[in-house]
C-alpha cells in the first residue's frame, strides 16, 4: 500500500510530494477498508503544494481532494455498503492513496459506471454547473463567454450550457487546444488576444453577452469584461496566470460590468444539504449515463506522484491527469 505524501511546500509542487509505505489498521466500528479506483489532480491541488491555494491542510500531509473507490473490507456496525461498492470518497480526505479507511457514514454509494469520470464529479462538475446558474439568470439561446475553455471546468461547462441550451464563446491560449473544444460542442472558439471583443462581436453578430467566466487572471480578464454587454458580470474562479484581475476602468464605468469570484469550498459550507444534493443529484446521472465527461491526458499510479504532479502542472496536456493505483 502506498501514499503520495508531502512535508513542505514549495513553488515545484512536484519536488515536494513522494510516494512512500501506507500502513492501515483493519477498519475499526463504522468504518470501512476502501481500494481507491481513481483520483484526479487538479489545478487547485497543484496550488496546495505550492502554497498558493486559499485553504491548506496541516503538514505532513496527504493529496488529493476527490476520488473513487470500492469498498473491500467492512468494519463492525457497518450495515448499508457491501464489499465491491463503489463510493464517493469524502472531500479532502487525502485521495492519492491506494487504499484509505473511511467512515462509512461519509461515503456515498455511486451507480456502476466508469470510475475514471465518477472521479472527477466532486470538484470541476459542480463549478461549472454553478457558474452557470448562481450568477446570472440565463435562458435558452443566451450567449456565454468563458477562458481556460480546454481545462476541466471549461469542458464541463461547455457540455452543461448545450444541455441546458445556452451558447458558449470558448477562448483558449493557444491554437492547438481549439480542435478539442470544438469538438466538444462549443459553439464558437477562439485564441486570446487584445482584439478578442472584436472577434466575438464578429462571431455572435453582435450578441448580448451577460455572463464572463475566468480562470486566467491578469490581461486576461479584462479581454473577457470587453466582450460583455452593458450590466454583464463577469465571475472569475481560477488564477492560471499567478496574476491579479485586470479590468479597464471603461468596463467597470460606461459599461456597468461587475466582477464577482466564485469558490467552491465557500458553496459547499453556505449550501444547505438538500441544495447540495440536488447538484449532485443531476450531475450523477449525467455523469453516469455518458451524456457529462471529460478527457483523460494520462493516468499514473501512486508510485509515479512526482511524474504525475509534473504533468498535471503542465500547460501543454490535452486532459485531466489521474491517479489510478494498481
Amino acid at each position: 500500500m502506498l501514499k503520495a505524501q508531502y512535508q513542505v511546500r514549495g513553488p515545484v509542487p512536484q519536488d515536494v510530494i513522494e510516494a512512500v509505505e501506507l500502513q492501515l489498521p483493519a477498519p475499526a466500528a463504522g468504518e470501512v477498508r476502501v481500494k481507491v479506483q481513481a483520483a484526479p489532480i487538479n489545478p487547485s491541488d497543484v496550488l496546495t503544494l505550492t502554497g498558493e491555494y486559499g485553504m491548506l491542510p496541516p503538514l505532513p500531509a496527504i493529496g488529493g481532494n476527490e476520488g473513487v473507490g470500492r469498498v473491500e473490507e467492512l468494519g463492525a456496525e457497518v450495515s448499508h455498503l457491501k464489499v465491491g461498492q463503489l463510493v464517493l470518497l469524502p472531500v479532502g480526505c487525502g485521495t492519492w492513496v491506494s487504499h484509505l479507511n473511511a467512515p462509512a457514514s461519509k461515503l456515498i454509494p455511486l451507480p456502476e459506471a466508469d470510475p475514471q469520470q465518477l472521479a472527477m464529479m466532486t470538484v470541476n462538475p459542480p463549478t461549472a454547473s454553478l457558474l452557470l446558474s448562481q450568477f446570472v439568470d440565463l435562458q435558452p439561446g443566451d450567449w456565454v463567454i468563458q477562458n481556460a475553455a480546454n481545462s476541466g471546468v471549461g469542458s464541463y461547462l461547455v457540455q452543461l450550457a448545450k444541455l441546458r441550451g445556452f451558447k458558449t464563446i470558448n477562448v483558449v491560449r493557444r491554437e492547438s487546444a481549439v480542435a478539442g473544444v470544438e469538438a466538444e460542442g462549443g459553439d464558437v472558439v477562439l485564441v486570446d488576444g487584445p482584439d478578442l471583443a472584436k472577434r466575438v462581436r464578429a462571431a455572435t453578430g453582435g450578441a448580448d453577452v451577460r455572463l464572463g467566466i475566468d480562470a486566467v487572471g491578469g490581461a486576461a480578464t479584462d479581454h473577457l469584461a470587453a466582450c460583455l454587454c452593458e450590466g454583464g458580470v463577469l465571475v472569475n474562479y481560477g488564477m492560471m496566470s499567478r496574476q491579479p484581475c485586470q479590468v479597464s476602468a471603461a468596463s467597470f464605468v460606461f459599461r456597468d460590468v461587475t466582477l464577482k469570484g466564485f469558490w467552491l469550498a465557500k458553496w459547499f459550507r453556505q449550501a444547505t444539504q438538500a441544495e447540495q444534493m440536488r447538484v449532485f443529484g443531476e450531475l450523477t446521472q449525467l455523469i453516469a449515463s455518458g451524456k457529462l465527461r471529460a478527457r483523460v491526458a494520462a493516468t499514473y499510479d501512486v508510485s509515479e506522484i512526482k511524474q504525475a504532479v509534473a504533468a498535471a502542472a503542465s500547460g501543454e496536456r490535452d486532459g485531466k491527469i489521474l491517479i489510478v493505483p494498481k
